[in-house]
């Protein structure tokens, strides 16, 4: 009964915290699915990666807040509707409710199939290499820090792998990941496929958070 007591109040105490969230509130005000909208903004809008005209590719989108930002910065007013300058092209395991615009593909991003299915999608509408990919992509953490490390790790090579081979030469990769093992090893594989490699920590990721974000800018292999 101890451990469901001290459950109970580490629920509540979360769900307080996620209520009074400024960015939770934000979000509810701007239309936007999650609070994670602001960790896309504010990384675009310090290294002006998305832009109107362009072809974007999330991973991960579900619930879909980074696929609503990059929608509406390819809409001339910055609207959450109606037209929009460029392509999306959304990815994710779960389901995700319709974005005006953005294309979805429901499936597993590991599967050749499922990306085989990205890349098909890409041809239909005549589009031979990519602006910017973003990967909010994720696994279902067992609490066992090696096996984590290595999902995390697995998921954004994957990312960077797809990234080599569908990025235009002056494109960008967004992933997120965490610090611990394979930290090192993920950061070092962006120095030697990028031009230009950084790290972020918005301020829309919570402080206790281990969250980080690394970004990639043009692609050494096509220098």
């Amino acid at each position: 009964m101890k451990v469901k007591t001290q459950s109970k109040k580490v629920n509540k105490a979360w769900l307080n915290q996620h209520v009074n969230d400024p960015y939770v509130r934000l979000a509810h005000k701007d239309g936007y699915r999650a609070r994670a909208a602001y960790k896309l903004k504010e990384i675009d809008e310090t290294l002006g990666l998305i832009r109107p005209g362009q072809c974007v590719v999330d991973l991960g989108s579900t619930p879909g807040a980074w696929s609503q930002y990059a929608r509406r910065r390819m809409n001339p007013q910055g609207a959450a509707v109606g037209e929009l300058h460029g392509h999306i092209l959304a990815l994710d395991l779960l389901p995700m409710e319709p974005v005006e615009g953005v294309h979805f593909i429901l499936g597993d991003f590991r599967e050749a199939a499922v990306l085989a299915q990205l890349e098909a999608a890409l041809a239909e509408r005549g589009i031979a290499a990519v602006d910017v990919v973003v990967s909010d992509m994720a696994p279902n953490l067992s609490g066992i820090e090696s096996a984590d490390a290595a999902r995390i790790v697995d998921l954004v090579e994957l990312a960077v792998d797809f990234a080599v081979n569908h990025l235009k030469p002056e494109g960008a990769l967004v992933v997120k990941l965490f610090h611990g093992s394979g930290y090192d090893q993920l950061v070092a594989l962006f120095r030697k496929t990028f031009l230009v490699a950084k790290t972020f920590k918005p301020k829309a990721s919570r402080d206790r958070s281990s969250e980080t974000f690394l970004i990639g800018m043009g692609l050494k292999a096509h220098r």
